[in-house]
């Protein structure tokens, strides 16, 4: 275990579980969010049930009372019309008997078709007193065009003497007396009691499917309640392990510093492998002669050190700017050799005033100098650009009692080149191409 501390946690084992993870307790959710949905369709479909089973027993009932109306009425009237009406409903709408076959679709709602088939008999029932009324109304009428039904009734020997206005009344009576509403209220008690059991029957059902429902949204709730607990410990060991560890040696970088070997066993080895290099290029630096390496006039790096410095760039992440003083055999000839000297030291400490202390200043030549932007690769134009600008009009002041200087400079951006002797051959055709263009300006090499 302390090994393991030692070396760093693996920021991708770790990322690797956490995933695999994260997607399990994702593939939790998706399957409890398929049977919540599952559920709820079944909760939904146990209401629409309830509701068409109740319809269908309130059709009967409704149908019962379309009979009671339309045979009442031709009892009253005698109008052919309702008893029309009548058989139209009995042998051909028949939503008493369609009722009766909703409730048999299944063996959960037996008990509610008892009821209902209770309801149906008594309505059935009714029917025969029904009968023997219209029966009467047709002989108190005289109608001889009948449904065949109707003359199956025979009628009493007391009731077929009575007259025809006797036999309307008598008809009146029997669809309207005590007899009559008694059967009705079995039909109404039969239909109440069956809609009582389809009530208990989707209930139960309904209270069976909620507890379900609430069960699987509660397994929701913690799976996404876990998930969210991964997301943000995944983000927090990402910030710890390689966020804050980048952000500091990028720092570190700039500041010219080895970067600290924290975080990840990743980025621990990417760490370690750049303080070596680090260690390895500053030793190098330090072990070079400084008389060797440096200028004796501006102090500058010589052409030894330039060629060092040249040799092991990190080309990717470097810009070469190649300065160039206009027309300087001018300033020996005309002020002498010694403010020649004097502007060159000029030039070099305004360079050194504008650039990084870990950028490269190197005399190449008499008038000829470079400068090593180190961890530059992604600067971009403008900001040396406005470096160039600063330079040009320190170099043009005269206050210190030198003349005016101006300068050629060629840039090149190290990741275009192929090599360190490209680098420095593009520079030069920039610089060139400066000279070209006029003298005192700068350009780049794309």
């Amino acid at each position: 275990m302390k090994k393991t501390l030692k070396k760093g946690i693996s920021h991708r084992l770790v990322h690797l579980w956490l995933m695999v993870i994260i997607l399990v307790f994702s593939a939790v959710i998706i399957v409890a969010m398929v049977h919540l949905t599952e559920t709820f369709l079944d909760i939904r479909d146990a209401s629409r049930q309830k509701t068409e089973l109740k319809n269908a027993a309130l059709e009967l009932m409704n149908a019962s009372d379309y009979l009671t109306e339309q045979v009442q009425r031709f009892t009253i009237d005698g109008d052919r019309q309702f008893l029309d009406r009548y058989f139209t409903e009995a042998f051909e709408s028949k939503r008493r008997e369609e009722a009766v076959t909703k409730l048999s679709a299944g063996e959960e709602t037996t008990e509610a078709l008892k009821y209902l088939q209770s309801a149906m008999n008594s309505s059935l029932e009714l029917m025969n007193t029904e009968y023997y009324a219209m029966r009467l109304v047709i002989e108190a009428r005289g109608y001889t065009d009948y449904p065949e039904i109707l003359g199956e009734v025979t009628l009493t020997e007391s009731d077929e003497a009575l007259s025809p206005s006797e036999k309307m009344r008598r008809a009146t009576e029997l669809v309207h007396g005590d007899g009559y509403y008694e059967l009705k209220d079995k039909i109404r008690s039969g239909m109440k009691d069956s809609i009582g059991e389809i009530d208990k029957l989707t209930d139960s059902i309904e209270e069976s499917e909620l507890d379900t429902l609430t069960h699987q949204i509660g397994i929701v709730h913690i799976a996404i309640l876990i998930q969210a607990l991964l997301v943000l410990y995944l983000l927090w060991l990402t910030t710890r392990l390689v966020i804050n560890p980048v952000l500091n040696a990028v720092g570190q970088i700039k500041d010219n510093q080895p970067i600290t070997e924290v975080g990840s066993r990743e980025f621990r080895y990417l760490a370690g492998a750049y303080n070596k290099m680090y260690e390895k290029n500053r030793s190098n630096i330090e072990s070079l002669s400084y008389k060797a390496s440096h200028d004796e006039l501006t102090g500058t790096y010589n052409r030894a050190g330039y060629d060092f410095l040249l040799s092991n760039l990190d080309l990717a992440a470097t810009y070469m700017l190649l300065f160039d003083v206009d027309d300087f055999k001018k300033f020996n000839d005309t002020y002498g050799h010694e403010t020649g000297d004097k502007v060159l030291i000029k030039l070099v400490n305004v360079l050194k005033r504008v650039f990084r202390d870990d950028d490269c200043i190197c005399r190449i030549g008499g008038d000829e100098f470079v400068v090593f932007m180190m961890h530059s690769g992604g600067l971009n134009h403008r900001l040396i650009e406005s470096k160039i600008e600063l330079i040009k009009t320190e170099l043009e002041k005269t206050d210190d009692g030198l003349p005016a200087v101006h300068v050629s400079i060629g840039v090149m951006n190290g990741s275009k080149a192929s090599d360190a002797d490209d680098l420095f051959k593009k520079a030069d055709e920039a610089m060139y191409e400066s000279k070209k263009q006029g003298k005192s300006t700068y350009t780049f090499n794309s």
